[in-house]
């Protein structure tokens, strides 16, 4: 039997979405980049598992900040390459 385990449910992990087409768009022309100016996660991250985040996805990351309150990231989900 296996037990799946939401990792975002555990306090030291940030929130977790995956992005619309739509907000990505609204996001690049916000801040004037291109879509491989992004930072990367690999898509076996366990955050971007539990969202279903798949190679290609931008991924928004919220984390509580002490001095922000609100602290919104945002990465691209690349596959992790072979060793």
């Amino acid at each position: 039997m296996s037990i799946r385990i939401n990792v975002l449910d555990h306090v030291m992990v940030p929130d977790h979405q995956a992005m619309s087409e739509e907000e990505v768009q609204a996001l690049l022309a916000r801040y004037s980049i291109t879509f491989d100016q992004l930072p990367k996660v690999f898509h076996d991250d366990p955050g971007v598992r539990q969202v279903n985040g798949k190679v290609g996805d931008v991924v928004r990351i919220i984390r509580q900040s002490h001095t922000a309150g609100i602290a919104e990231a945002y990465r691209l989900v690349v596959r992790r390459p072979k060793k």
